[in-house]
């Protein structure tokens, strides 16, 4: 950690929020890869569908990774890319589905999101009273994952309101119930 951080932070409040940034920038680079992995193994009749909707969701996730990364710098913290990074930093299972149908992928990128988000309001909820500056950019960040969450979503539920995956507590679970 570097002998400066933002001003108005003392270099404690810095190193306690480039932490929590580091956590994200490992989930948004391992969600940026999963979201990639999917692109490349989707098949089945909603293939073009799910393959053109996913590369938006990627380019938009790059671009959290590049904003935490450089909120981390200017925090005086030395921000980590690595894979061994990710793998250091990881919380979750590596991504369980390979060649599959469209639906069965959405519904293990489901439960990706659910992952992401609720670890992303836990990062609002520990930077909120120490950096309202970080907090926002999480706020947003999170806003639009849930909202790529909902288009998911979208291609799962059925007319009575309900996901098909819903008793799917692991992804390869979610994906069976979706095949």
């Amino acid at each position: 950690m570097a002998k400066f951080t933002l001003p108005g932070l003392s270099a404690e409040q810095g190193a306690e929020v480039a932490a929590v940034l580091q956590e994200r920038l490992s989930a948004y680079n391992d969600l940026h890869l999963t979201l990639k992995h999917i692109h490349w193994n989707v098949v089945g009749p909603n293939f073009i569908g799910v393959h053109e909707m996913i590369d938006p969701q990627v380019e938009l996730v790059r671009g959290f990774a590049d904003s935490v990364a450089e909120r981390i710098a200017a925090l005086g913290g030395s921000p980590k890319g690595t894979p061994g990074a990710i793998i250091s930093d990881r919380t979750w299972d590596d991504y369980s589905v390979g060649r599959d149908s469209a639906q069965a992928h959405l519904a293990a990128l489901d439960l990706v999101y659910i992952g992401v988000i609720t670890d992303g309001r836990k990062a609002i909820a520990k930077v909120g009273d120490v950096d309202p500056i970080t907090e926002d950019m999480l706020i947003g960040q999170t806003g639009d994952l849930e909202q790529f969450q909902w288009f998911v979503r979208a291609h799962l539920e059925n007319s009575g309101g309900s996901l098909i995956h819903e008793n799917g507590h692991t992804e390869k679970e979610a994906a069976s119930q979706a095949r």
